[in-house]
Parts: structure tokens; C-alpha cells; sequence
């Protein structure tokens, strides 16, 4: 089992009435460009999708998510 110390995550927030398969394509621009995977995702009642990224702590030096 991995240490969570290993691990960088950051949250998003995708606006309610983005389509499932616009949100997709943000996500995996987001894992493209960042090294970023996602960990965790959420629907929520009013529409608003939460997502959870991370990566790699030793990949520090790349981009932020910019969603």
C-alpha cells in the first residue's frame, strides 16, 4: 500500500450543464498535459460534477489543472 504522501491531488469543479462527454474531454486533456489521473468524481443533484485529480508527488515541477 502507498503512502498518501506520495500522491498530489487537486479538486475541480465542472459547471453543471457541461455535457458528459465535454467533461470527459477536460479531464483527459488534464491527464495529457499534467500527468494527472483521475482519482474521484461526483455527481451532484444540481448538475455540478467534482472531481478529484492526482499524480505522482515527484511530478511536481508540471502545470496545475486549469479547469
Amino acid at each position: 500500500m502507498e503512502a498518501v504522501a506520495e500522491w498530489e491531488f487537486a479538486p475541480l469543479r465542472i459547471p453543471p450543464g457541461t455535457s458528459r462527454s465535454a467533461a470527459a474531454t477536460m479531464l483527459s486533456l488534464q491527464a495529457d498535459t499534467g500527468g494527472w489521473e483521475l482519482a474521484r468524481l461526483q455527481l451532484h443533484a444540481d448538475g455540478t460534477r467534482k472531481a478529484i485529480m492526482r499524480r505522482r508527488a515527484r511530478l511536481s515541477y508540471l502545470p496545475k489543472p486549469a479547469i
